[in-house]
């Protein structure tokens, strides 16, 4: 490898925001210069008076081995010979400004020092041998709109530890068949890590990252990461990473400040600052900064095959005014509370991915009404393939808290989605946003005795399978862990050995199975076309009817819900066909903890109208349960 990294083209791509591997060119690159090995080392500070390289192989000496300028890119680069793979350092700067002189992490390392420490590391990221090659074929299809896409979210952290080793967490390598094994076993169809990226504390979970380009060093190397990705693959299980573009913490050998001067960041706190986070915002009309995030994302997909991004807290990118109050704020340049700059990038960044790697998927965790989220950019919209619905998560909630008793008077909240569901290509989220910070556990949240919590929980979880769209889950729920998550803790996998949180895992493995191998229940989930109800007024009873359909007129699924502890014998739901439909699904079954009220396997319809339809079934609902029924191809009951 050359030592002169950096090209004129580099360097004009760079200042323009368009360049998408700056990874390739910027950071410590293990290289060779005139036959002598050593690392080529190349780090962004326009406002440095000087930088020079310190670390483990200098004594950590700032006059030993100096960077140069490198035209007038603002870039500074050098050659050490010697120094090779595993070695720490980091950037000793002195600014043009106040004399200020900081050592910071390198932004584009690939491994860190593990936390408390914090030096950036040499690595190299060649030599590993992917298996997964069948599945980097077929990930398009796995990706797809009309594709069952269910999601098994995990902190790598809490998901599981060694309770006879002091409770230590499992390491990438450890974490990759225990995983793997299970979320197979599950019907998960991807898993979604929360960050991983290096970050200082445990307790953001990720999310206020300081090394964007290396994978924590908590469970280990690089090429340990790269093994558990490739683990999941080989077993048909895409990896999902949650991505942090909207702020970065303010930690002094971090982003902030970079080289004396707000760099990365608006020096504005009234744009440069999240309040609620107490950290920095992207300057996302820097050009350079662009181009460091878009590089970012790409890298993920280049270096780890990841299959696709959710990007955190979009909406907090797209509003000045995001949790801002009057005056703490400054509008664009029309005057309006639109973040431009953010908005450009974010357009930006699906271009990027999505020209690179049409076979992924971007997801937005966005929280407001902005329209066209999910949209191509050339129709004015973001460019993302995916938005999380979250006011179908608030609404459902907040319904499954109410006593049944006065669910009737809430049944908007169940019915309210469906005027909009089909606004974008939606994810359904069941996220660990909602079981920690005083929120409870999801099956802490649902009312009543202990069999009606888990008789609950299997509702919400059936009802969130019938609704169109993609399926997320964290990590417990399929259990029903009773502890709102803890990041210093493993879950609590002892709860699946007693029957009602055993049946509660079966009855989610079953619905991931049914999910996928039923097109009625996947196969439009973005289209309109998917969905009918049946009966959505029946408020009184708290009961719902629907309907899910494939693209084939053959695959028609009706679905009815219960909402109350108070079965519904003889109950009339009207259908398109005669004949005999079976039962396919049943909540309430002893095999998941349930009351075993139901239908005998099946009912006929009668050619009786009902809901507006020529037919009439007439079924068992049981108590807070949910039924499916799939028209048979022939015959009828005796």
């Amino acid at each position: 490898m050359s030592a002169e990294l950096l090209t004129d083209y580099d360097i004009h791509l760079w200042a323009e925001g368009n360049h998408a591997r700056t990874y390739e060119k910027l950071g410590a690159h293990v290289a060779e210069r005139d036959g002598v090995a050593g690392t080529q080392f190349a780090v962004w500070a326009p406002n440095a008076q000087s930088v020079s390289v310190i670390g483990d192989f200098n004594g950590w000496n700032r006059e030993q081995n100096w960077m140069h300028p490198v035209r007038s890119s603002g870039i500074w680069q050098c050659f050490i010979p010697g120094v090779g793979v595993g070695v720490l350092y980091k950037y000793a700067i002195t600014s043009q400004y106040n004399n200020y002189k900081v050592d910071k992490a390198d932004p584009y390392a690939f491994a860190c020092e593990i936390r408390p420490e914090t030096a950036s590391k040499v690595w190299d990221l060649s030599g590993y041998a992917w298996g997964d090659k069948e599945w980097m074929a077929r990930r398009g299809a796995a990706n797809a709109l009309g594709a069952p896409i269910a999601i098994y979210e995990v902190h790598l952290g809490s998901w599981m530890r060694i309770p006879g080793e002091g409770n230590r967490w499992l390491t990438y390598r450890e974490l990759a068949q225990r995983l793997a094994d299970y979320v197979h076993d599950m019907g998960y169809t991807h898993v979604e890590f929360l960050p991983i990226s290096e970050h200082p504390f445990d307790g953001s979970w990720g999310y206020q990252t300081v090394g964007y380009f290396a994978p924590t060093s908590r469970f280990g190397t690089p090429q340990d990461f790269m093994f558990l990705v490739d683990s999941l693959h080989q077993r048909g299980i895409g990896v999902l990473l949650d991505w942090v573009p909207a702020h970065f913490p303010r930690d002094e050998h971090g982003l902030a400040y970079f080289d004396g001067t707000h760099l990365y960041e608006h020096s504005d706190p009234r744009l440069g600052e999240h309040r609620d986070w107490g950290t920095y915002i992207f300057n996302y009309g820097r050009d350079e900064v662009r181009s460091f995030l878009i590089s970012n994302a790409l890298f993920w997909l280049d270096k780890y095959h990841i299959d696709g991004l959710r990007v955190d807290a979009v909406a907090s990118m797209l509003y000045l005014d995001y949790s801002r109050e009057e005056g703490d704020w400054i509008p664009n340049q029309y005057g309006g509370r639109e973040n431009l700059g953010a908005i450009a990038f974010l357009r930006r960044l699906n271009e990027h991915v999505y020209g690179a790697y049409p076979d992924v998927m971007n997801a937005a965790e966005e929280s407001t009404a902005w329209p066209a989220v999910s949209r191509p950019t050339y129709v004015g919209g973001l460019g993302f393939g995916y938005k999380w619905d979250m006011g179908w998560m608030h609404d459902t909630l907040d319904y499954m808290s109410q006593d049944p008793v006065h669910r009737k008077y809430h049944h908007n909240r169940l019915t309210f989605r469906m005027l909009y569901a089909f606004t974008e290509n939606y994810l359904l989220p069941l996220s660990h946003d909602e079981v920690v910070h005083g929120k409870q556990s999801l099956l802490s949240k649902m009312p009543g005795d202990v069999w009606q919590k888990c008789a609950n929980l299997r509702l919400l979880y059936g009802y969130m399978y019938a609704q169109p769209g993609k399926k997320l889950l964290f990590m417990g729920g399929e259990f029903g862990q009773w502890d709102e998550w803890n990041h210093d803790a493993s879950l609590d996998w002892h709860l699946t050995e007693q029957p009602l949180h055993r049946g509660l895992q079966r009855w989610v493995r079953d619905l991931n199975t049914f999910y996928r191998a039923e097109p009625a229940f996947h196969e439009l989930d973005c289209e309109p076309g998917g969905f009918e109800w049946i009966d959505c007024n029946d408020s009184e009873q708290s009961v719902i009817s629907l309907m899910r359909k494939g693209k084939s007129p053959t695959e028609r699924m009706i679905v009815v819900c219960n909402f109350t502890p108070v079965p519904r014998p003889n109950y009339h739901v009207g259908a398109p066909q005669g004949g005999r439909w079976d039962e396919v699904l049943n909540s309430d079954a002893p095999l998941y903890g349930g009351s075993g009220q139901g239908n005998l396997g099946g009912v006929n319809a009668a050619p009786v109208s009902c809901h507006g339809r020529d037919y009439m079934l007439t079924v068992t609902v049981p108590p807070l349960g949910m039924v499916v029924f799939k028209k048979q191809a022939k015959g009828a009951l005796p």
